[in-house]
């Protein structure tokens, strides 16, 4: 078993495809993603779509200037964090509450993970989206720990 995959998507709906592949791979356990990549890359989107994929209901939108967006209509809690805009006091209070976010049954996605200059103690996917044209992504899948290996392994087919 591998802990890492890549794929290129030519489309938003391939993406689409994508979001919806993980969705289905995730919604009965939950998990807790972080997300990379550089503005405009497509994080919120790609949430926006794995949301849509478990049936949230309320608009997805970027959590830049609230830190986190809390979807609860959907088939399982998601929880979209987003770190671009703490400063490193700020981060620290932030990360110890994502504590409560890393547990089993809901979804946690953590968008610019790297400004959290602190390692994520949490078994956890991270993403990261390469922007290559308008339509053309790169997204690298990684399992960090053990946990979301299977979830890794099921993408690939």
């Amino acid at each position: 078993m591998h802990n890492n995959f890549s794929i290129t998507v030519q489309s938003v709906d391939e993406t689409a495809k994508l979001a919806n592949k993980l969705a289905a791979l995730i919604k009965n356990d939950g998990a807790f993603i972080c997300l990379y990549g550089d503005i405009g890359a497509g994080k919120t989107e790609f949430s926006r779509l794995l949301a849509k994929s478990l049936h949230v209901k309320e608009k997805v939108t970027s959590p830049s200037f609230v830190i986190i967006n809390e979807y609860l209509s959907g088939e399982i809690p998601v929880y979209h964090f987003d770190l671009y805009r703490l400063e490193k006091e700020g981060v620290k209070t932030v990360i110890e509450e994502l504590d409560e976010y890393s547990k089993k049954g809901i979804i946690t996605l953590v968008e610019w993970a790297e400004f959290s200059d602190i390692k994520l103690p949490y078994d956890r996917i991270e993403i990261r989206i390469d922007y290559i044209s308008d339509t053309v992504r790169n997204f690298n899948f990684t399992a960090i720990g053990t946990d979301y290996i299977p979830v890794i392994e099921g993408l690939k087919y």
